[in-house]
């Protein structure tokens, strides 16, 4: 059963490696941003779908990534790699400093709390316009996106480093989630008051799978500001907090794989149905309401129920 677990994620990772040689521009470039936008959705994945915190405030931690390294770079003149790192670090500190806050609540009002909290991150940013230059954003000169020799800018690095950024938040996702740490934070999801009875301090265990959510959640902004160039307001607004819970939603919950899957989905059945009719939208809505009803656990979540049961 272990051979087929690493099997199955290593067979993902050989898959991507081949696309990079065979994809077409097109798909190549959006494939790096899915690989981006999935680290995103992987750190949600920890916090939501193993340990039961229902955030609405993730875009916080992903906004702090982002503009931590696109300030760092644009006006203290640091290079890209420093400025990774520093945005790596924003997103945990930040979820830190959340979590030792919203963790003193539960259920409806921690989701509520995490919204406020992120609501507070996007309209700090328009009101530094100044200096985040809000809703226009901030571009990174092609340049400045130069890590190690390696120029982020172009096709070809952009999407190998995007693959090490996936490749290293998945082994180390799996990792986490078959580890005994791992165990707890299931248990915690499961039954709060038994794992409490077992010896477990549910705010310590919330709070680190917060933090680890965070540390995810900040490498994929500081990746995206390096990888595109671009960070704007709207990568803090609201709409970023619930897109990782519905690429989670799609893939499935509590599976290593599906944050991935339902990023890779939703991405192209918006940039397929947005070619077919104006109403994009209600393309993805009707999708959605069609896996509520039919897959209420997800692709690889439902895949897993019917008989698949090795699937982390």
């Amino acid at each position: 059963m272990k051979g087929r677990v690493w099997g199955a994620h290593l067979g993902l990772l050989a898959l991507l490696v081949l696309a990079h040689f065979l994809l077409p521009d097109y798909h190549h470039n959006n494939v790096a941003k899915v690989m981006v936008l999935a680290c995103y959705a992987m750190g949600y994945n920890i916090a939501f779908g193993y340990t039961g915190l229902l955030s609405l405030g993730h875009a916080l931690f992903f906004a702090s990534g982002l503009y931590a390294t696109a300030l760092s770079i644009n006006l203290l003149g640091w290079s890209a790699g420093p400025a990774l790192a520093l945005g790596l670090v924003a997103g945990a500190v930040m979820a830190v400093a959340v979590g030792l806050l919203a963790l003193r609540t539960a259920g409806v009002a921690f989701m509520i709390v995490t919204l406020m909290f992120a609501q507070a991150g996007y309209l700090t940013i328009l009101y530094l316009g100044q200096w985040t230059r809000g809703d226009e954003g901030i571009v990174i000169a092609q340049g400045l996106r130069v890590v190690a020799g390696f120029d982020l800018s172009a096709e070809g690095p952009r999407y190998l480093a995007a693959f090490a950024l996936f490749g290293a938040g998945l082994l180390a996702n799996l990792w986490l989630v078959r580890s005994p740490f791992g165990r707890v934070m299931v248990a915690m999801r499961e039954n709060e008051a038994r794992a409490r009875m077992l010896g477990y301090n549910p705010f310590r265990v919330k709070l680190a799978s917060l933090v680890i959510s965070g540390l995810y959640a900040g490498a994929a902004g500081a990746a995206y500001a390096v990888m595109f160039g671009y960070a704007g307001a709207s990568l803090a607004g609201v709409q970023y907090s619930i897109l990782p819970m519905l690429w989670v939603l799609l893939g499935g919950a509590g599976t290593v794989m599906g944050p991935f899957i339902g990023c890779l989905l939703m991405f192209y059945l918006v940039a397929y149905s947005a070619n077919v009719t104006s109403a994009s939208l209600l393309v993805v809505g009707l999708v959605l309401v069609a896996l509520v009803l039919f897959a209420p656990k997800g692709l690889l979540g439902s895949l897993r129920a019917r008989g698949v049961t090795w699937l982390p």
